[in-house]
């Protein structure tokens, strides 16, 4: 099995997660947080060496799935949200990376230069090289 190298992983995930009828996809974070956005953010610690084993075992890269859409009711907000997160989750297990879930974080209100945005956050840790 061919590693993804840090240096490609971070497109890699956003590719995998594109869904432009349900929302937009970045592989950085945008300079304005928009509505209907799954976003590919660092998480922390965001690389962890393996530092006895180079040439074996490549170093983990940990990132958080930031979702985001419209602060509007609960019930809705909360299905929406809910909806995201699996679908999310789906087109992960779908794709050809092999990650783990570290967690998926409550649903919170994100006040952007947008206005404000129900979001969340599915953490994930994958094995990369560092090429």
């Amino acid at each position: 099995m061919t590693l993804p190298a840090i240096t490609t992983l971070r497109q890699t995930i956003a590719t995998a997660l594109s869904n432009p009828t349900q929302w937009q996809t970045f592989a950085y974070p945008p300079a304005t947080i928009l509505a209907n956005s799954v976003i590919v953010v660092p998480d922390d610690p965001y690389l962890v060496p393996t530092n006895d084993s180079f040439g074996t075992v490549g170093p983990l890269a940990s990132f958080r799935i930031l979702m985001t859409i419209p602060a509007l009711d609960n019930q809705g907000n909360l299905q929406g949200i809910e909806s995201m997160v699996t679908t999310v989750f789906t087109m992960l297990c779908n794709s050809s990376l092999s990650f783990s879930v570290t967690q998926v974080a409550a649903p919170s209100i994100l006040s952007a230069a947008s206005g404000d945005l129900l979001s969340t956050d599915l953490s994930i840790t994958l094995v990369t090289s560092w090429s």
